[in-house]
């Protein structure tokens, strides 16, 4: 059996925010696996959703610019091993040449970037002596572009801190409406930057990992719900279904088919019912696709509107303007992501990045 020692029990207490004890029996009882005992908190709800392995570890500023004709975006991280050196106003002017560069070439990654002058030099040579300036080792880590083809819209937003940003292109059939879209796009953009999904919809689910969410959904609802129960407050509801991808024409017939019988025994009049029925449903389908409004964009309630979905308010919209929109790209950026956090230094993961 692996050593469980204090400093392993720590690192999982960091990863999942359980209790120090609920770490150490997961521990034992996955041998000391790290991975696989974050799995068993999930299964078992010990396990906060807001607390991910991939805990942040990077400092610096992602950067946008968006063309005028909102059919080009360009996003840009930059990484630095201090917040106080990513505030310099020579890194900001670094930040500030490089987006301008990415936005104005055909390159898709760092390596190209590297190749394009800038000031006179190539942009690797540039890079150099500005971390010569600053003091710091600094890295580009990664560089998106999106192209909006045809009668499509393309925006972007980067929060004040510099911190998250995204890039979301919308597709249409009238070009007269891709420039009425721009604002509503960068109000999606906005959405995502708080709400965090991390794909568009439900599409990019398969069955088998639906499946493991589901166990995960619902032993964190019926541990929440002990604590509530405790304190005499509502408890959640324990859902069949965690997906869209759940679903499908046939369960909601049952569904539709179960609520007019209640409506009956409840004696609400007949004539009515096609007021309540649809609120009803909706109501069901909110409750039975709570991993996409965790994961997905078009599940989620629009920030902005919580009464809706992104779906629905695409749907409204494209109703409005007698179209059909969709999120057809989506990328967003958050300073860091992906970087563990390590007992060495981040000066080191930049300096094994820069080679």
């Amino acid at each position: 059996m692996a050593e469980i020692n204090a400093q392993l029990v720590k690192q999982l207490r960091e990863m999942t925010d359980a209790g120090m004890m609920d770490c150490k029996k997961a521990l034992v009882e996955t041998n000391g696996d790290i991975q696989k005992a974050v799995e068993y908190l999930r299964e078992k709800g010990l396990s906060k959703a807001a607390k991910k392995a991939d805990r942040v570890a990077a400092e610096g500023a992602i950067s946008v610019e968006v063309s005028s004709d909102f059919k080009k975006a360009s996003m840009v991280e930059i990484n630095s091993e201090t917040d106080f050196v990513a505030k310099n106003d020579g890194f900001k002017e670094l930040s500030s040449k490089a987006i301008a560069l990415v936005q104005d070439s055909t390159i898709q990654n760092t390596e190209e970037l590297n190749t394009l002058s800038l000031d006179g030099v190539k942009f690797e040579e540039y890079l150099k002596t500005q971390i010569a300036k600053i003091g710091e080792n600094i890295v580009v880590r990664r560089i998106a572009k999106v192209q909006a083809e045809g009668s499509g819209v393309v925006n972007a937003y980067v929060h004040s801190n510099g911190r998250v940003g995204v890039i979301i292109a919308l597709k249409c059939q009238k070009q007269e409406n891709a420039a009425k879209l721009a604002d509503f796009t960068k109000n999606l953009c906005m959405h995502a930057a708080a709400m965090k999904p991390q794909v568009i919809s439900y599409h990019s689910f398969d069955k088998d990992f639906v499946e493991r969410e589901k166990v995960a959904i619902l032993a964190e609802l019926e541990k929440e719900n002990e604590e509530l129960k405790r304190l005499g407050k509502p408890l959640h509801k324990i859902p069949q279904y965690i997906s869209q991808l759940e679903l499908n024409d046939e369960i909601l017939r049952k569904q539709e088919a179960i609520f007019k019988e209640e409506l009956k025994a409840q004696g609400k009049p007949e004539k009515i019912w096609d007021k309540i029925l649809p609120g009803q449903l909706d109501r069901f389908k909110a409750d039975s696709t709570l991993l996409d409004q965790r994961l997905t964009l078009l599940g989620q309630f629009f920030v902005m509107d919580d009464k809706k979905t992104i779906a629905q308010v695409l749907e409204q919209k494209s109703q409005e303007c007698n179209d059909c929109i969709e999120v057809v790209e989506y990328i967003r950026f958050e300073l860091g992501e992906g970087i563990e956090k390590q007992t060495s230094s981040f000066a080191d993961e930049v300096a094994a990045q820069l080679g």
